[in-house]
Formats: structure tokens, sequence, C-alpha cells
């Protein structure tokens, strides 16, 4: 009788475990509906400002390249790249053929009751070579373009998302002063690393921007993955966003022209 007063009790458990995993689930099911059913929010328009740091308006990207996909995969390929090509390889070691010294045989073959040697400078010995050890090489190696432009795009989208992509009408300096372009920065509330995409970067804008340690002055054409990822803030110019679908939409290579083939024998055209 006791065996199945138990019994009865551990059922009853199980089953009261299963109705609460069911409802677990079910509300699980309802909040991903929920997000579902949710509108995407308007990620393909960015905030303008000017250079006072006022909000003039918002600027709407391109939809077709600007979704908010981020291809992880891509982005681990391309910064492995980049971080290669900075390696300068200069790490040497020498081998038992470049120690110099160890020509004289530091002792007889036979009778000391030692292991036989032939040279002071064995890979064995103290102040000998050393084997398998590094020497100069170069790291550099290329990706294809349409990837370096798929990570590109997708590290552009991941700060889209994280609304760290701002626009700003144009950055213009009048004078090389460092003051006034920290004023710019200033006004837009800069702070750690930002990147300035511009159409095109005169002398004062460089100078004015090159004794400041955390900002980077690059032109639309020139900067890649690892600028964008290295840095928290992308501030891009009116005229750069317009030029910017360029980077991901290259012109078509014209095609090489078919070869001239020769008419039928009896007939003196050439087609």
């Amino acid at each position: 009788m006791k065996n199945d007063k138990t019994n009865k009790k551990s059922d009853k458990k199980t089953t009261v475990k299963k109705i609460t995993a069911r409802k677990t689930k079910a509300k699980a099911s309802k909040a991903v509906r929920a997000v579902k059913a949710e509108k995407p929010k308007d990620i393909c328009s960015v905030p303008l400002y000017n250079s006072s740091g006022k909000e003039v308006g918002r600027y709407e990207l391109d939809k077709s390249l600007f979704t908010g996909d981020v291809n992880k995969a891509v982005l681990y390929q391309a910064v492995l790249m980049y971080n290669a090509n900075q390696r300068s390889g200069t790490a040497s070691t020498k081998t038992r053929a470049n120690v110099s010294g160890g020509g004289k045989k530091p002792f007889r073959q036979k009778g000391t009751g030692r292991a036989r040697a032939g040279s002071t400078r064995s890979p064995l010995w103290r102040g000998g070579g050393k084997v398998f050890g590094p020497h100069p090489r170069d790291f550099h190696y290329g990706m294809p373009k349409k990837v370096l432009r798929a990570a590109l795009l997708s590290s552009l989208n991941s700060k889209l998302n994280e609304a760290c992509l701002i626009g700003i009408d144009a950055v213009t300096m009048d004078e090389p002063k460092t003051k006034n372009f920290k004023k710019i920065m200033d006004s837009l509330r800069l702070s750690g690393r930002s990147l300035f995409v511009l159409d095109s970067v005169d002398d004062n804008t460089r100078r004015a921007s090159r004794n400041i340690e955390e900002v980077r002055v690059k032109n639309y054409k020139d900067f890649n993955t690892m600028d964008v990822l290295n840095c928290e803030k992308v501030v891009v110019s009116k005229s750069a966003l317009e030029k910017l679908p360029e980077r991901f939409n290259p012109p078509l290579v014209q095609k090489r022209r078919e070869p001239r083939t020769l008419a039928p024998r009896g007939s003196t055209e050439i087609k």
C-alpha cells in the first residue's frame, strides 16, 4: 500500500512538472511572436548635424546596402588579414651554422665516458644554435575584393545598429588650428576614438586633426574595416555619404573583344 501511495505522489509531481514546462514554452513562444510582430526600426537613416552640434535633419541611406546585416565570419577573416599584414616578421634566431665558433672538436671521440660531440655550437649545448626557431618571413596576404567589400559593409552596418554612425553637413577649417577641430568634437559630444570620413581631406583639416590622438580623418575611398572597428563613433560628411555607395558598387569592367572569325573557303570576307 505504501508503495502505491508513493507511486501516485511521484506521478502527480511529474504531471505538474510537465504542465509547468508546457506553460513556460507557451509563454516563450508568445514572446517570440511578439518580437517578430514588432515593426523593424528605421535603421536606413542617420542623424545629420552641423558643425555646432545641432541636428539639421536625417540622411536616407541606400536600403539595398545598409540593411543592418552583419557577417561575423567575413569580419573575422578581414581582421585576421589586417593584423597579419601589420606584422613586421623580423623575429630571427641563429642555427648552429650561424653561431660563430665551434669548429674544433671539444674532446676525443672515445675513452672519456661522455657522449660524443663534434662541436660546442650544437643545439644540445649551452650557447649553441636554436632548432626550429623563428626566421624573418613575410606574413602579408590578400583577400578577394568582394570579401573586403562585404567586410567593410558589415562593419558599417554594425555601427549603424549600435547608433554609432552619424552624419555632418561639412567639416571646413579656415586655419590649421587643433582647437577649432576640438570644438567640432565637443559640439558632437564625441568621446573616445572617432573616425571622420570626408569627401576630400584638405591640408588644414589634416593638420588640425593630426595632433588629437583619438581621431582619424580619412577619405571615403581610403578607410577600411579596421578603421571602422577600432573606433567608437563614425562621423561621415554629407558629401561622403552620397558617394559611399561607390565603394560597394564599382563600375563594370569592359568585356573583352571577341576574336575575329574567318569566313569559309571561297569567300574573301572577314567577319
